[in-house]
């Protein structure tokens, strides 16, 4: 089974080919990706090396992390799931509010009745 991992804090000199370098001494890789900016082409700052074996990626991810390269440490973590394979992620959903909690703050001052009101 393959496993994919996580690679942050990239520098922007960074490419595909580079990523590969990087970790292929841990494993055989299926795929490096360095995510770039659509609109610009200019790297994002991470990508995602993903191995053929999943020893491998966890060796990977306990010698890269924190690894610096190029003046920047490294974030290497496992992947989470994406929503492109059909792999379910669950989000945490917030309870919806029912009630309108009443706001803090000074409460407010009652009429004092005086005596000629009275």
């Amino acid at each position: 089974m393959s496993k994919r991992i996580y690679v942050g804090n990239l520098p922007w000199s960074v490419t595909k080919q580079r990523l590969e370098e990087l970790f292929s001494p841990f494993g055989e890789i299926e795929e490096a990706l360095v995510i770039a900016d659509k609109y610009t082409g200019r790297s994002r700052g991470f990508g995602f090396v993903t191995y053929k074996k999943d020893e491998n990626a966890d060796k990977a991810i306990e010698e890269m992390n924190e690894k610096a390269v190029e003046g920047r440490n490294l974030v290497v973590k496992l992947a989470h799931p994406s929503r492109e394979s059909g792999e379910e992620i669950q989000k945490e959903q917030k309870p919806k509010e029912t009630e309108k909690k009443p706001k803090k703050g000074k409460p407010a001052k009652k009429k004092e009745e005086t005596k000629e009101e009275k």
